[in-house]
């Protein structure tokens, strides 16, 4: 509730004799944004008939909406308790024929002291077209897909799910030195892969291992990775789950959080310089938002009008840390409009939503040349990774909940059954050869030697300094020296 400064006589005598100004303003204009789809991907509702195109799907670079909300806080109340703030200025008085000529534009005056409140009792609203037991909102609209589509999404979520099952149990009897799933996330990993093209760039985090399968990433360059044998792209150099490939416009995962936010505008504005018709696309979690990189790009990204499409996966924990500790502003879509970037929130265990919001934004991004921010909301059902035990931090009957209750994969499965597209004889064949394919994958990768020993040194210099010769020569001697002593598989 605003809170009023007394307008008192003496308060107001002292504002007119001490010409005391000070000037608050929130700049809004209301701005009509629409989904822009392509004309061979037509709308439909989920109540049938004809196709209308929806109004404020996505919130437009400074819509009233964007405002935000403090969780479990009431200190500004309390801290304002002699000042006047208002959540809404549409009441506040603006003097027409003054104006402040500043290098940003023209901003108008106003004789009323006024604070932009720190949050709204409304939060921004999640877009879903299927509800959890997977029948369609009346009068949700989304994009139209088709049965081979709609299968290709499902068989892939459950080929990740089979994949990630059996990889984590690799790990678990030491034949893996780590592995980090995507459980309850595969919603997002698959639609989002599906909404996009070869063209489009991916910088991914490390829990989109879906994209690059869905990209055409086999599962034995997949196993080939997480051992680090010499048939792995990246030479055995890398941390398992940390996958990259040229051809299929998918770079190399690194570890350190939200490096790749800044880079994905960097490549966005590089598209943009060349005029090519795609847009780079990166991922990462809610904790990623507390990192400066992630503030430096949205705004390198909104000034420099780069086509990117940020997706941010926010399920709930990053790792031990929930959302309602990560951040005071209502979630992560909020900050876009801070930065004039269009948001979106998304429920991103919904296929249907989440396919037609990256569907969208990539459009936009495209056809206006501007970046796009998505908050696609779900859960994280596994341990953060290998090396996490959830259940110290969390309760399992909360974990149980959305594994059982809130499922991407389920959802998404009663939806194609309920069209005729899929049945149990369906799902059982399908489980059964995607388990071969990964058994088969993994002990064929298991076999493989390592990449040898020279490749430590290489790729980095031109010509290999006299330092690195050095070292070389020294780790080659003492792997001759006491050969017992380090693995066989290594050649020297």
């Amino acid at each position: 509730m605003a809170i009023l400064i007394s307008r008192s006589r003496n308060f107001n005598h002292f504002l007119l004799s001490t010409r005391f100004h000070f000037l608050s303003l929130l700049n809004q204009t209301s701005s009509e944004t629409f989904f822009r789809h392509a004309k061979t991907s037509p709308l439909t509702t989920a109540a049938g008939g004809g196709f209308t195109k929806p109004t404020a799907a996505f919130s437009g670079e400074s819509a009233a909406i964007f405002r935000a909300e403090r969780f479990q806080s009431n200190k500004g109340g309390e801290q304002l308790n002699t000042l006047y703030y208002e959540e809404d200025d549409h009441h506040q008085i603006i003097d027409e024929n003054q104006v402040m000529d500043f290098p940003g534009g023209q901003l108008p005056i106003t004789p009323q002291m006024k604070f932009i409140a720190e949050s709204s009792e409304k939060r921004l609203p999640c877009y879903r077209v299927l509800d959890d037991d997977g029948y369609p909102i009346p009068g949700s609209i989304f994009e139209e897909v088709s049965k081979e589509l709609a299968v290709k999404m499902y068989s892939s979520m459950v080929a990740l799910q089979v994949m990630d099952t059996i990889f984590y149990e690799a790990q678990r009897q030491g034949r893996l030195s780590f592995y980090l799933t995507t459980a309850g996330e595969e919603g997002i990993n698959i639609a989002s892969a599906a909404a996009l093209t070869i063209d489009d760039f991916i910088l991914p985090q490390y829990r989109e291992v879906g994209v690059i399968l869905w990209r055409g990433f086999s599962l034995k360059e997949i196993a080939n990775q997480l051992f680090g044998n010499k048939f792995d792209y990246g030479k055995g150099r890398q941390m398992p789950c940390h996958h990259g490939s040229n051809e299929l416009n998918h770079l190399t995962i690194s570890s350190p959080i939200a490096t790749q936010i800044p880079q994905a505008a960097g490549v966005a504005y590089s598209l943009k310089m060349d005029k090519k018709e795609a847009c780079a696309v990166t991922y990462f979690g809610d904790g990623s938002t507390s990192e400066g990189d992630f503030h430096a790009a949205l705004n390198f990204a909104a000034v420099l009008d780069a086509p990117v499409v940020f997706i941010c996966r926010n399920n709930g924990w990053a790792i031990s840390t929930p959302v309602n500790e990560q951040f005071r502003s209502d979630g992560v879509a909020s900050k876009g409009q801070a930065y004039g970037i269009r948001s979106i929130r998304v429920d991103g265990n919904d296929v249907l939503a989440t396919y037609s919001a990256i569907r969208a934004a990539r459009e936009m991004a495209i056809k206006e040349q501007k970046p796009i921010l998505v908050e696609a909301m779900t859960y994280r059902v596994a341990h953060h990774s290998t090396s996490d035990d959830s259940t110290k931090y969390r309760p399992v009957e909360e974990i149980e909940h959305w594994k059982t209750e809130k499922s991407p994969i389920s959802r998404f499965r009663k939806w194609i059954q309920r069209n005729g597209w899929w049945n149990d004889e369906n799902e059982s064949e399908l489980r059964g050869d995607v388990r071969k394919q990964v058994l088969q994958a993994m002990q064929g990768a298991e076999k493989v030697e390592k990449p040898p020993l020279t490749d430590l040194f290489t790729d980095v210099y031109d010509k290999v300094p006299l330092n690195l010769q050095e070292q070389h020569k020294f780790i080659r001697d003492a792997v001759k020296k006491s050969p017992k002593e380090y693995p066989s598989d290594v050649p020297i």
